[in-house]
């Protein structure tokens, strides 16, 4: 048995954690402790970042003082904005500028210089960059709108001053509870894969801010990250062909294509996250006055249940709830990268708390007994 492989390491433990549990049967996913059906309802992401970071949801001091720290937080240093400018300029990938960004925030942490497992600095600057990372994508947005930068404003939460920042303007409260929710739900899962290439590269006693680096870039895989603007692109498809939804369907499996949002690596049922945010989907479109989007996502949903016995995951519903935002499908992804920065960075911590390299074996099939031959003789 120990010589079996595991391909992608299915089913294989390496760890412990208390920060985030999934029961794939069930369709349960808990923070600490925590059903995140009451977290997504009730708490702030302020308040679960800091039940990540420091076990414990926050009393109302603790909070206030948390938010305000991370509020103080968001600027950028210029150098990192005129960098941001360089990239829209040169069009590039959202997903690689926020990758950028991160890298390059770690020139300007006061910190920086500081041994890789010092606890006494690792959860400033976790705070950093999870206030600041958001500042870099609206900045990244607008500009490659062609629109200037809008500072971040202390006194507005982190979700709705990211909505602030984007679009130049204070969201109503709806779209702030939604965004703040997403965010709240996207927050950890578990050793997915872009957390556990951060705690790889953490292992290794690579700075924070490499192993945000590496996590940002594993995110970016439309395997992992990306599959959110996928589902969007592809309802965007069905509408134009004007077809029914079932049809385009059967269609397109017919082709030997896949329908992005559906199924998982660990849930065998529907995925809580995608069950809280299909009813936010649904109360969005009917607050706007067309149920369009949402109602053709419950009948991909019911069809292919039907056909394939798969559950939507979270990026099939929120794929519609940030298009009914009005955000651009292109920055989903990094959005997620937004709130799971906060996952990662309690990975991280516990990586170095009690750290250990990360660095399982391949089994050699390769051949054996080759015996080396001068260039001219081969």
């Amino acid at each position: 048995m120990a010589d079996e492989v595991k391909k992608g390491l299915e089913g294989v433990l390496v760890a412990e954690s208390e920060l985030s549990y999934i029961d794939g049967d069930a369709g349960e996913l808990v923070y600490r402790g925590y059903s995140i059906d009451d977290l997504a309802r009730e708490a702030s992401f302020e308040e679960v970042v800091y039940l990540l970071w420091e076990g414990h949801l926050p009393d109302e001091g603790e909070l206030d003082e948390f938010a305000t720290r991370m509020a103080g937080e968001r600027a950028l240093d210029e150098t990192v904005v005129e960098t941001i400018r360089e990239l829209a300029a040169a069009d590039e990938e959202p997903m690689a500028a926020l990758r950028t960004a991160a890298s390059q925030l770690s020139a300007f942490d006061p910190d920086a210089g500081a041994d890789p497992d010092d606890m006494s600095v690792n959860l400033p600057k976790s705070r950093r960059l999870t206030a600041k990372l958001p500042t870099a994508l609206a900045a990244f947005t607008r500009l490659r709108d062609g629109e200037e930068p809008v500072a971040p404003e202390p006194d507005l939460g982190h979700a709705e001053n990211f909505l602030y920042m984007l679009n130049g303007e204070r969201p109503n409260e709806v779209l702030a509870e939604t965004f703040d929710m997403a965010l709240v739900l996207h927050a950890d899962h578990g050793l997915n894969a872009s957390t556990f290439s951060a705690m790889v590269t953490a292992s290794t006693l690579a700075d924070l801010h490499s192993a945000v680096t590496s996590a940002i870039g594993t995110l970016s895989g439309g395997l992992h990250g990306g599959a959110n603007a996928n589902v969007m692109r592809t309802l965007e498809e069905i509408d134009e062909s004007g077809k029914d939804p079932k049809e385009w369907v059967d269609d397109a499996l017919a082709e030997g294509r896949r329908v992005p949002g559906f199924g998982h690596r660990v849930y065998n049922v529907k995925d809580p996250r995608a069950r809280i945010l299909g009813e936010k989907s649904g109360e969005l479109g009917e607050a706007a006055g067309d149920t369009k989007w949402y109602e053709m996502s419950r009948d991909i949903e019911e069809y292919i249940m039907d056909e394939k016995g798969l559950a939507p995951n979270v990026d099939f519903y929120s794929a519609t709830t940030y298009y009914q935002m009005g955000i651009p499908i292109d920055i989903y992804t990094p959005i997620f990268a937004i709130s799971r920065v906060s996952g990662w960075c309690a990975h991280v911590l516990k990586q170095y708390e009690d750290n250990r390299l990360i660095r399982p074996r391949a089994r050699y099939v390769g051949p054996k007994g080759q015996e080396y031959v001068p260039p001219g003789e081969r």
